[in-house]
């Protein structure tokens, strides 16, 4: 006996819109949940190199570093070129001061790091004004 004798055979079709839905709520869940990348640094005014010879300010802090690593801050040798002992010897040096404005003056056979430990230092320290010295070329 066949039963389905007078029915035609249906095709089996894809409902693309429940799809459709899905796909516009992952989308949609991604743009929330993304995040982007968001740089924090220090304020940094680098001097051109062509300057003529600056007057000193009393609001500076002189930062040497030397081509060893070695920190020297307004002419005191620190014991250690920690992160920590530098932002204790700039907060020393900078007492009674308001905003004072970190110079740092580094060889330039100096490692990266060891400039780069100096910035931090003044960050951890509070002091966002840095500059950096250089000298002119000779003719």
């Amino acid at each position: 006996m066949n039963f389905n004798r007078g029915r035609g055979r249906e095709e089996p079709e894809i409902n693309l819109i429940p799809m459709i839905d899905v796909l516009l709520v992952v989308i949609i869940f991604l743009m929330l949940t993304t995040t982007y990348a968001r740089f924090s640094g220090l304020e940094i005014n680098l001097p051109s190199a062509d300057a003529t010879e600056r007057a000193e300010q009393p609001n500076e802090i002189e930062v040497a570093v030397t081509a060893a690593g070695q920190v020297v801050v307004n002419q005191q040798p620190l014991q250690s070129n920690e992160v920590r002992f530098i932002s204790e010897a700039l907060t020393r040096a900078a007492e009674g001061r308001a905003d004072p404005l970190i110079i740092i003056s580094a060889d330039a056979k100096a490692t990266h790091q060891s400039v780069i430990d100096v910035m931090q230092a003044a960050q951890a320290a509070g002091y966002p004004r840095i500059s950096f010295t250089t000298q002119t070329q000779p003719q």
